[in-house]
C-alpha cells in the first residue's frame, strides 16, 4: 500500500492553557482545545509517545500544511488556515519563494508538496494557481529530456488545467497570458499561442515604458517578435498543427504528408523543415531527416539548440560521429546546461570507443537530473 504524507501526522487535543510559544516573537499561539490539531510526527516518533510540553510551533505548522495540502475537505480546514494567518503572516510569501527556488534547482518532489500545502492554504490565490502551471511546466521539461515521456505528457495535461484557470482569472493576469503563450508555443499549437499573446499585447498595449520597467517592456518586444513570426512564416495553418498532431501520437506518414503541404506555400519556415526532419528521424530515415534538419539551419530562427541536437542524432546514425561531435559541442557552448545535448555526447563517444568518456557525459547529466533514466541505464550498462 503506498504510504501519504497524512501518515506522518496524528491528531492531538490540547489541554485548556496550551500556549505555543511563536517563532521569533514573544506572543504565543492560543490553542482551541475543542478542536484536534494536526502534528508532524518526530523522526521515530509515535503518536502515543509524544510530550505535549515538548511540541514545536513548527511540527503544528507542518502538521498543518500537510493536512490543508492532502485532505483538503478537512472540516476544521478554516481554523488551521487561521491558525496559520496568525503564527506566520508572511508564510506565503516565504512558501512561494522556497517552492520556485525548489523547482529552479530541480528539487521537483519537494517544490510539489510546497505548493500542494500553498492551494491548500490559499485556494482562491491566482498567483499560486500560476505557479503551479509554471512548476508543471518545467517539470514536464524535465522528465521528457529524461525519457519520461508518459510522465511528462502528465505533468503537460496538469499545467494545461492550472493554465486554463489562471487565464480565466478575475481579474485578469497579464503574465498567465504571457507564460501560457509559451506553454502552447512549445506545444506547437500556434493559433492559441496567438490568441493568447495578442491577449498579453491588449493588456500591456498602453501601458508607458516607465510604468512597464526594463524587464516588462523586454516581454513586450519579445511577445510581438513572437506574434510577427507567426504571422508571416503562417504557422497558425492547420496543416502545420494536424502535421505535429499527426506525428507525436504516432502518424507519422500522415503527419509528414501535412507538412509536405505546407512546404510548398511556405518553404522559408524553420520550424516546417524541423518537424519533417522530426518525423523522417522517428521513422528511421536518417538521411532524409538530415537534409531537412540541415534545411532548417538555413532557414531564418533555425539554428536552435533543438535542430543541432537533431542534426547530430541523425549525424551519428549515418556515422558521421566527427561531424555530430563538432555540433554537440558547438551547441553546449549555447546551452551548457541542456541535458539532451549532453547526454548524446556521451553516446557519441560511445560509438567512438571512448566509455570512459561517454560516462563521464553521463554522469554530468545526472548532476542535473539525478533521475534521467537515459544516463541511469547507460551508466548501468558500463558498470559505473
Amino acid at each position: 500500500m503506498d504510504s501519504s504524507p497524512l501518515d506522518d501526522v496524528y491528531f492531538i487535543h490540547f489541554s485548556d492553557d496550551s500556549k505555543i510559544h511563536l517563532h521569533d516573537s514573544k506572543d504565543v499561539l492560543h490553542i482551541d482545545p475543542s478542536i484536534p490539531l494536526p502534528v508532524q510526527k518526530k523522526i521515530g516518533e509515535s503518536a502515543g509517545t509524544f510530550n505535549e510540553k515538548e511540541i514545536t510551533e513548527e511540527q503544528i505548522l507542518s502538521g498543518i500544511l500537510t493536512v490543508l495540502a492532502y485532505d483538503r475537505e478537512n472540516e476544521n480546514a478554516p481554523y488551521y488556515r487561521s491558525l496559520i494567518k496568525n503564527a506566520r503572516p508572511n508564510l506565503k510569501k516565504e512558501l512561494t519563494e522556497a517552492a520556485i527556488l525548489k523547482t529552479k534547482n530541480g528539487d521537483f518532489e519537494f517544490a510539489e508538496e510546497i505548493f500542494s500545502a500553498l492551494r491548500g492554504f490559499d485556494p482562491e490565490d491566482m498567483a499560486t494557481i500560476l505557479n503551479t502551471a509554471l512548476f508543471l511546466d518545467q517539470r514536464a521539461d524535465s522528465f521528457r529530456n529524461a525519457g519520461l515521456f508518459e510522465d511528462a505528457d502528465a505533468c503537460d495535461s496538469e499545467a494545461l488545467e492550472f493554465y486554463t484557470d489562471a487565464l480565466n482569472a478575475e481579474p485578469p493576469i497579464p503574465d498567465a497570458f504571457f507564460n501560457a503563450g509559451f506553454f502552447f508555443l512549445k506545444k506547437r499549437k500556434y493559433a492559441r499561442a496567438r490568441d493568447v499573446f495578442e491577449t498579453y499585447i491588449a493588456f500591456v498595449a498602453d501601458e508607458k515604458e516607465e510604468n512597464l520597467g526594463e524587464n516588462g517592456v523586454y516581454k513586450k518586444n519579445r511577445v510581438q517578435k513572437i506574434l510577427d513570426d507567426i504571422s508571416n512564416q503562417n504557422m497558425e495553418d492547420e496543416r502545420f498543427s494536424a502535421a505535429y498532431e499527426l506525428i507525436s501520437r504516432g502518424e507519422e506518414e500522415k503527419g509528414l504528408a501535412e507538412i509536405r503541404a505546407f512546404l510548398e506555400k511556405n518553404p522559408d519556415v524553420w520550424n516546417a523543415w524541423f518537424m519533417l526532419g522530426w518525423g523522417m528521424r522517428r521513422l528511421g530515415r536518417f538521411d532524409a531527416a538530415l537534409k531537412a534538419f540541415e534545411k532548417a539551419l538555413e532557414c531564418e530562427g533555425g539554428k536552435t539548440s533543438d535542430t543541432l541536437n537533431e542534426l547530430a542524432i541523425c549525424l551519428m546514425e549515418t556515422n558521421k560521429i566527427e561531424k555530430a561531435r563538432t555540433v554537440l559541442e558547438n551547441a553546449l557552448k549555447d546551452d551548457g546546461e541542456n541535458t539532451k545535448i549532453i547526454s548524446n555526447l556521451g553516446f557519441v563517444e560511445l560509438k567512438a570507443g571512448n566509455p570512459s568518456r561517454a560516462a563521464a557525459y553521463f554522469q554530468t547529466v545526472l548532476e542535473f537530473d539525478a533521475e534521467d533514466k537515459i544516463a541511469l541505464a547507460e551508466l548501468k550498462k558500463l558498470d559505473v
